[in-house]
This record gives C-alpha cells, sequence and structure tokens, in this order.
C-alpha cells in the first residue's frame, strides 16, 4: 500500500470459508534486521490501537499482532481495513477536490479527531504502556538523527535552531497522547468524511501540543519552497484556533510547538534524504523534502527570535 508512503503495508481480503464472508485487513510489518525501538517497533502499536478503538476512537482495531517472527520473519500488526484514502498533502491522489472549499474540511476533521484522541485518558487505559516524555527530552533526542544529514550546512543551521528550542521551551506542558505525525495525510476520508486516523509509528506520550504545532508547520507557508508546498487553504493561526477553541485551552505557547515542527521535520528529512542518496532505503520522494530542509529551519529561526529565553531551560 504506497499511498502516504507507508513502509512495509499490505493490504489484503480475509476471504471464507462461508460464500461471500469477506474482511479487510492491512498488514504492517517491523522493518526486518532493525533494532526494535520507537518507530521500528511496530509491535507497540497493537495495545494503543486497541485501546483506542474500544474507547470508539477513529482508529483502525487490530484483531492479530505479534512481537515474534514465527509468521512472517519479523514481528507484526494486522489492522481492519478502514474505507477511504489519505489525503498526502504534498502530492494528494487525483481522485481527491483540490480546491479550498473541498480541502479545508478535510484539515478541519483532523483537527477534531486531533482533539477527541488528545481527550483520551491514556492513564487509564494504557497505563504502562510509556513515560511521558519532558519537552527538552523531544528536542534532543533527534541529535543523531540531524546527524545523519548529507551536508555540514544543514547540521548547522538545525544545531542553532535546537539551542534556541532548548532555551525557550514551555513549562507545564499538558501531557497525553500524542500522535507524532497528525496531518490530513495519516487520516483516511471517504466521500470527503474522516474514517480513521492512521499510522501511529511515532506515536508516544509527552506534550499534546507537539501534534497541533505539527499542523501549523504543516501549513505555514513561509516553511516550504513554492513547488514542495502542502496542500492547506488553513493558516497556522486558524488551526491553532479551532485547536484551542476544541480543547478548551489557553494555547499561546503553540509558536514553539510550530518552531519545534519545523526543526523535528528538517532532522527527520537530514535522515531520509541521506537513506535515500547512500541506496540504503531509495525513495525519490525525499529528494523533494531536500529542498525544503533549508526553509524549514530557517523559518522554526524566525519564529523562535520572537520568543523570551525561559529561566533555567535545560539543556
Amino acid at each position: 500500500m504506497e499511498a502516504g508512503h507507508a513502509g512495509l503495508t499490505f493490504g489484503f481480503d480475509w476471504v471464507g470459508p462461508e460464500p461471500g464472508r469477506r474482511r479487510g485487513l492491512v498488514l504492517k510489518l517491523a522493518p526486518p534486521g532493525v533494532r526494535r525501538s520507537g518507530n521500528t517497533d511496530v509491535y507497540r502499536q497493537a495495545p494503543l490501537l486497541r485501546a483506542l478503538a474500544a474507547a470508539g476512537l477513529p482508529v483502525p482495531d487490530v484483531p492479530y499482532a505479534s512481537a515474534g517472527e514465527e509468521a512472517f520473519g519479523t514481528p507484526f500488526i494486522m489492522m481492519e481495513r478502514l474505507a477511504g484514502m489519505p489525503f498526502f498533502i504534498w502530492q494528494p491522489d487525483p481522485s481527491f477536490d483540490r480546491s479550498a472549499a473541498a480541502v479545508a474540511p478535510l484539515w478541519e476533521q483532523t483537527i477534531d479527531a486531533m482533539v477527541a484522541l488528545h481527550r483520551f485518558d491514556w492513564q487509564r487505559h494504557l497505563p504502562g504502556w510509556e513515560a511521558p516524555r519532558p519537552l527538552a527530552d523531544e528536542v534532543v533526542r533527534w541529535d543523531p538523527i540531524l546527524a545523519k544529514s548529507p551536508r555540514d550546512d544543514w547540521i548547522a543551521s538545525g544545531r542553532a535552531v535546537r539551542e534556541r528550542l532548548l532555551a525557550t521551551h514551555p513549562s507545564g506542558a499538558p501531557v497525553g497522547l500524542v500522535h507524532g505525525d497528525c496531518q490530513p495525510g495519516n487520516a483516511l476520508f471517504d466521500a470527503g468524511r474522516l474514517t480513521g486516523v492512521i499510522d501511529w509509528e511515532l506515536a508516544s506520550i509527552g506534550s499534546r501540543r507537539i501534534d497541533a504545532g505539527w499542523m501549523m508547520m504543516a501549513a505555514d507557508r513561509a516553511s516550504w519552497p513554492d513547488d514542495w508546498r502542502p496542500c492547506c487553504p488553513l493558516t497556522p493561526e486558524q488551526i491553532a484556533a479551532r485547536y484551542a477553541q476544541a480543547m478548551d485551552e489557553v494555547c499561546d505557547d503553540l509558536a514553539w510547538y510550530q518552531a519545534y515542527a519545523g526543526y523535528r521535520l528538517g532532522a527527520i528529512s537530514c535522515l531520509n534524504v541521506h537513506l535515500h542518496r547512500s541506496g540504503r532505503r531509495p525513495d525519490a520522494t525525499w529528494e523533494r523534502f531536500a529542498f525544503a530542509i533549508a526553509p524549514m529551519f530557517e523559518r522554526a529561526a524566525a519564529i523562535l527570535e520572537n520568543l523570551p529565553f525561559t529561566a533555567g531551560a535545560q539543556r
């Protein structure tokens, strides 16, 4: 299933034995030969998605999963296949109407789904799944990823943003479930209606506002080159306002989270450009992201320039 660049993901139908009985499923495999940690630990999504589905939230349930390697040579989860297609925001499938009137509701539904997920009681329904990650740790966890950059100037720009992020990060972050890549490209839409939020590889427990900042970054025209800009008629300010109103929270720190999102995607892009160019994980899409790395770091730096330093910031 190549839509959205979902990695080792395969769709199929389970059929029979009764005539006409058919069940759509999606198989997601952990990458073979890679240490099981974070986004490469596919099996950790099983308890998360099962808990979310049981709570009635818009995610696929997981009827089958295994941390072993007996079935496929690597751990796996097998999810129910929901109706619809992802709206890959950089290059939407031609079946989508790309007019502002049609696209805006896709982003608004994704924001609303994000809010529902952020209200999920993870302490009650996912005890012991993962410890919350402090904001300073969120920033420094990308150090080895950025270091894989094939260009020294990208590393220098990224490290300058990193230092400013650590010096200005908000205190009292609201802790909850974080999707990690919440945007319409990781949601399914059927006839314009959101049917589910998918691709939970980057999920964690941390500041919920990481997701909101990520969507703001994607919507920010200043973060992207003209020929690789997400299809989004909303502004970052509109996304922030809708999120804050739905959460009934004062969210006056979302600019920091938008800057963090730019730094984070810039670092991820550095790694994936390296993997593509080295032949270890070929995907020509990352050559398009290569043109966005410098603008992302520059925009993040510009946002942070207007934020005050935080007393006692962790480094």
